[in-house]
């Protein structure tokens, strides 16, 4: 009566060594090491780079514990930090500008588990230790960034349309930034209009006069303001992504947090500094043609009154006035307001050295449409002098001005004086992407690895007493049978942590809180099913039958007591966020698990145990009491 079919018993068998295989590489801990990956999309992290990165480590006397290769990166392991320190200056060295070396917390698991994709879970800020940032968009940035652009793009419009205009402006009027286009006529302005409406439909248009002049007055619609928001917001957090994956963070959170908000969380970053000063720096890039400076290279005057009255406050029209500090001597400069290329069009930026002076430079090369916009630009202004100015946080800073030589097309390079960390940094900002809009730090936490440290063991602890706690109650209550569904609770768990890792999932102190939650949920199904036997003793059923019964009319209520709970649980995921979110991940695993642990499990125990075709006269499962009489003789059950 109580015996499952062959294929069942192996199914069963096949999946607890699974879950033995799976749950493995979480007990191995980790270990230091450094993490290589392509800093240009023409590189290759192959067998070649493992090869020429342990020479490199052979030249330089490092010994590692192992050299891991997956398709994005190569992960080379050591036995404490001070040798992994060494041994990223000297794979650094090796490989200049085309790798980048990031400091890394890699799993001490065998290489036969990792082959076979079994590694550990990854821990989050709480457990591991690292730095969380909450950073806030400038979105009034974002909008004037915007409306710098679509000025852009009207003058260009209205130069192919042979349209004269006296200006076109960026103007606050009331809380809004708007365009503010002159014109001399009134019949000027009304076919301006018609096209500026007809290519620009995200601008809402209106009229005005003074002084005799003609305005048409642009402003974005809200709803084109809204989208702008919401695309810098999402640009700003692709980017960020970027730079993170260069410092080589294994599973960073990244995710929006309210309207105008960012959340980074960065588990396991060893140097919390450069973190902070790789995020924190919101770079992003300009190219303009220089107006006005002092002096050219020859040392002859080149408006110099333009100069002048600039240092005294008169800004020409159409021009902006910075001052390079990147030269021995600070270099006042008039830039134009129209922008070439931005940080949008680049494909790649690598730090490199000058043959020439041996001076560290970026070498930048460009998508097609930036391509041919600078061949076209540059091959007017051949002699004059091209400014490349970074943005950060809003504030603009001329790198360098060199005069242009000859036509530039795809590829060129930064050159301005920097050291090789500083070139390093700025490949590494201009690589990763273009800012929508400036951001700030607003808060700063971080978590030491002792810390983490005690957290896991806190969650652990508390796991384990109260496993412990359960299973003295169930062998107590329930004697033999209670002893099957301990195992088939401690199964539960090896199949939860299992899934956790198979899924790569990110486990946080609230996940630990869901794997103890679920530890004393899942009992109440065995809990259900013991007392069902008991029942069916009581009714003066035979041991064997009582089994049979007890598991097939307990299922019914174990099923609808855990789909209720489950849907709490996919109601936390669907509308919660961050650590609410992990929690319901483990909360809903675990209920799927400990169904499958309580009803197949610990049946089949109950089966290869009682079951067969041989009759029982007892089995042991506590007092089974009838209502006002002593233990049932007859189901001989032992106490």
């Amino acid at each position: 009566m109580n015996r499952y079919p062959l294929w069942i018993n192996l199914m069963i068998g096949f999946a607890l060594l699974i879950g033995v295989v799976y749950t493995l590489p979480n007990f191995f801990g980790e270990v230091p090491a450094i993490q290589v990956s392509a800093a240009k999309s023409t590189v290759k992290v192959d067998a070649d780079l493992q090869k020429r990165v342990e020479g490199a480590l052979k030249a330089a006397n490092i010994a590692n514990d192992g050299v891991t290769l997956d398709a994005a990166s190569l992960k080379i392991r050591f036995a404490d930090t001070d040798t992994q320190l060494k041994a990223k200056d000297a794979v650094q060295k090796d490989l200049a500008e085309d790798f980048v070396v990031a400091l890394n917390l890699v799993s001490r698991s065998p290489r036969a588990l990792s082959a076979i994709g079994a590694l550990p879970m990854y821990l989050g800020l709480d457990l591991r230790g690292g730095v969380h940032f909450l950073l806030q968009v400038d979105m009034p940035s974002a909008l004037i960034k915007k409306l710098d652009g679509t000025a852009s793009s009207v003058r260009t419009l209205l130069r192919d349309k042979r349209i004269s205009y006296n200006g076109i402006v960026r103007e606050k009027q009331g809380d809004n930034q708007v365009l503010v286009l002159k014109f001399r006529e009134k019949d000027t302005r009304d076919k301006a209009r018609k096209e500026v409406e007809t290519s620009n439909p995200e601008l809402g248009l209106s009229e005005q006069e003074q002084g005799g002049e003609f305005r048409l007055v642009a402003a974005l619609k809200p709803e084109e303001q809204k989208r702008t928001q919401d695309l810098a917001l999402q640009q700003n957090i692709a980017t960020l992504r970027n730079r993170v994956n260069e410092l080589g963070v294994a599973e960073p959170i990244i995710q929006q947090q309210g309207a105008d908000r960012i959340v980074v969380q960065l588990p396991g970053v060893q140097d919390t500094a450069r973190a902070k000063e790789l995020l924190g720096r919101t770079a992003s890039l300009e190219l303009r043609l220089v107006e006005a400076h002092a002096s050219d290279p020859a040392g002859r005057d080149y408006d110099a009154k333009k100069i002048e009255d600039a240092l005294k406050g008169n800004v020409p029209f159409g021009t902006e006035f910075f001052i390079d500090r990147h030269g021995k001597n600070p270099e006042p400069l008039l830039l134009s307001k129209n922008v070439i290329i931005t940080g949008e069009r680049l494909t790649n930026a690598s730090p490199s050295f000058d043959q020439q002076n041996n001076e560290p430079i970026v070498s930048v090369e460009l998508d097609g449409q930036g391509a041919r916009i600078m061949r076209d630009t540059t091959r007017e202004a051949v002699k004059r002098r091209m400014a490349v100015l970074l943005i950060e946080k809003g504030k603009p800073e001329v790198i360098t001005a060199p005069v242009i030589q000859s036509e530039l097309g795809a590829r060129f390079q930064i050159s301005g004086r920097m050291t090789t960390r500083e070139a390093n940094d700025l490949a590494l900002l201009l690589r990763a992407g273009s800012l929508a809009a400036p951001m700030d730090i607003i808060e700063e936490r971080t978590v030491g690895p002792s810390l983490g440290a005690d957290n896991i063991a806190i969650g652990f602890h508390s796991t384990w007493i109260g496993f412990t706690l359960i299973s003295i109650f169930m062998i107590a209550y329930y004697h033999m049978i209670g002893v099957i569904s301990v195992i088939a609770l401690a199964v539960n768990v090896l199949f939860l942590v299992s899934l956790l890792s198979m899924l790569q999932a990110t486990l946080t102190l609230p996940g630990m809180a869901g794997i103890a939650l679920t530890v004393g949920m899942a009992i109440d199904a065995n809990v259900l099913i013991n007392e069902r036997i008991r029942e069916e003793l009581r009714n003066g059923n035979t041991p064997q039958a009582a089994i049979f019964a007890g598991y097939e009319r307990a299922w019914g209520t174990i099923l609808d007591s855990n789909i209720t709970t489950l849907i709490g649980g996919l109601a936390l995921f669907a509308f919660g966020s961050g650590p609410v979110k992990g929690f319901a991940v483990v909360l809903c695993l675990g209920i799927l698990t400990s169904i499958f642990s309580a009803v197949m499990v610990s049946r089949s125990i109950v089966n290869l145990y009682y079951g067969g075709r041989r009759k029982l006269d007892s089995i042991s499962i506590g007092q089974v009491w009838k209502a006002g009489a002593e233990p049932k003789a007859k189901a001989k059950a032992k106490a």
